[in-house]
């Protein structure tokens, strides 16, 4: 039988139950659970996900009713369709920073803040990513444990192309991953990194066919599952460990840096006939 806190615990305060968060959250994501698996599944509508303020927000409590659970043992994050997300810069930040209400920046910083460092500190289970195409945002998918990516899927950070300094993540891992002189040249340029060079560069773990990727991902997950439990928690916090030091010593520096360039300044969104492919691909 497994183990049951409330039987034995005078006063224990149970986490929420999966049904609960599942439903709490699923104009977010599509959640399922099997042997201890959990699948989070990004979606607008049942389609691809289009990137919103509401969503941006959800995140952090999404990644700390995960964590929360001990009934979730393997997490696997993928998208819907052939996009992995997707949003109109313009449509999801309509007004500058400086324009808004202090309350209102406030709020935004810290849905950015405690959307890393949500996923790095709340999550002690074993991670898989499945970037299933082209879309922004993909930093909490270039932090899993392991990450699979369709050919067609790409990474990129286009922030000081929207005129906005790179401070929310992705420019990070990109740092962590591809190393610092390579990633200055790909955030300057605002240039998408092919699934291809991603895999090459240690930016992801393998490619897959987009038919394959979810499959891939759930034998990887049985695998893990067949191995102790604190194995498996022991090798999550070994393998993502090197995130956490990036979220203590850097992420702050980060996030005050974009944030105080957004406020002092007003970000400037281009011309999207000016790099018509990028922007159609990414938004």
């Amino acid at each position: 039988m497994p183990f049951e806190p409330s039987e034995q615990w005078e006063g224990y305060i149970a986490p929420p139950a999966f049904e609960e968060y599942s439903a709490r959250y699923q104009d977010f994501f599509r959640m399922r659970r099997e042997g201890g698996i959990i699948e989070a599944r990004l979606h607008t509508n049942d389609g691809p996900y289009a990137h919103t303020h509401a969503a941006h927000n959800a995140w952090t409590r999404v990644w700390q009713e995960i964590g929360n659970d001990p009934g979730n043992q393997v997490l696997i994050i993928t998208g819907t369709g052939d996009k992995w997300m997707t949003g109109d810069p313009k449509g999801h930040n309509p007004r500058p920073a400086s324009e808004l209400d202090p309350d209102h920046t406030h709020q935004r910083m810290m849905d950015g803040w405690k959307l890393i460092e949500s996923f790095v500190t709340s999550i002690d289970i074993p991670t898989i990513a499945v970037v299933n195409g082209p879309g922004v945002h993909t930093e909490f998918a270039m932090m899993s444990d392991v990450t699979f990516a369709a050919p067609d899927a790409d990474f990129m950070d286009p922030h000081f192309w929207l005129g906005s300094p790179p401070g929310d993540g992705q420019g990070m891992a990109l740092e962590a991953l591809m190393g610092p002189k390579r990633a200055a040249y790909y955030i300057y340029a605002a240039k998408p990194i092919p699934a291809d060079k991603a895999l090459e560069w240690g930016i992801i773990s393998d490619v897959f066919p987009r038919e394959q990727l979810l499959g891939r991902a759930w034998d990887l997950a049985r695998f893990i599952m067949n191995r102790p439990r604190y194995t498996r928690w022991a090798t999550h916090n070994i393998v993502s460990r090197h995130w956490k030091k990036a979220v203590t010593e850097d992420f702050g520096f980060h996030m005050a840096h974009q944030m105080l360039a957004n406020i002092a300044g007003k970000s400037r969104v281009p011309d999207p006939d000016l790099i018509t492919d990028t922007y159609e691909r990414h938004v």
